[in-house]
């Protein structure tokens, strides 16, 4: 029988900025009152259902890192905070209204929708780069939890990542993805590869707005 490896990657809560569709980046944003309720929605189905985790891991932006956080009250379970489940650095970008974004940086707007794989954005990361500190985190939880099961708090552009490593989508690629907050998804490695287990669960979330996809 083989031993699998499960990681159960959670978005964080909804914040103001999600709301306002302002992007974030790395910008330290805490949960609104609706992403406070969200997040202790999921505690509460993880209890119930009984999952349990070896490990819970979290990005080090607060609004992860709380989210993460009331995740592992219930089970007394200390948190490991890495920066490398921070969201995507978005340069000259982070703090824009979407709808701002194309007056106030055309040039960088539109090589951002064009997804420049080598273009850091004004002082951010280039697609490549964040790639690459994804699959270092990937690598570096399989590498230490190999035949656990673990949770991991992130981000929207963060999961989107995992995603594409996972299913061989192309980085220059649309989005397919749908990250919603405090959705659950679910990765297991079999021994020999990743697959998809179970992606934007949100069953513990019946009247919440769904659709604020993080940039």
């Amino acid at each position: 029988m083989r031993q699998l490896t499960k990681i159960c990657f959670v978005r964080h809560g909804e914040t103001d900025w999600n709301v306002e569709k302002r992007m974030q980046g790395h910008t330290d944003i805490p949960l609104n009152a609706h992403g406070v309720m969200q997040a202790e929605r999921l505690a509460k189905a993880l209890l119930r259902t009984g999952h349990r985790f070896d490990y819970i891991y979290s990005s080090d932006l607060e609004r992860a890192f709380h989210t993460a956080k009331t995740i592992a009250q219930p089970h007394s379970m200390e948190i490991t905070m890495h920066a490398d489940l921070r969201e995507r650095h978005v340069g000259k970008l982070q703090g824009l209204l979407l709808t701002d974004a194309p007056q106030l940086e055309p040039e960088l707007w539109q090589r951002h929708l064009a997804r420049d794989l080598d273009f850091d954005l004004g002082g951010g990361e280039s697609i490549v780069q964040f790639h690459d500190r994804m699959k270092r985190m990937l690598d570096h939880l399989l590498m230490k939890h190999t035949c656990e099961q673990i949770l991991a708090v992130s981000h929207g552009g963060s999961l989107d990542m995992i995603y594409r490593i996972v299913t061989g989508q192309t980085l220059d690629a649309e989005r397919v993805a749908v990250v919603p907050n405090t959705s659950l998804n679910w990765i297991v490695h079999d021994g020999n590869s990743w697959s998809i287990e179970r992606w934007g669960d949100t069953s513990h979330l019946t009247d919440s707005v769904l659709d604020n996809i993080e940039i």
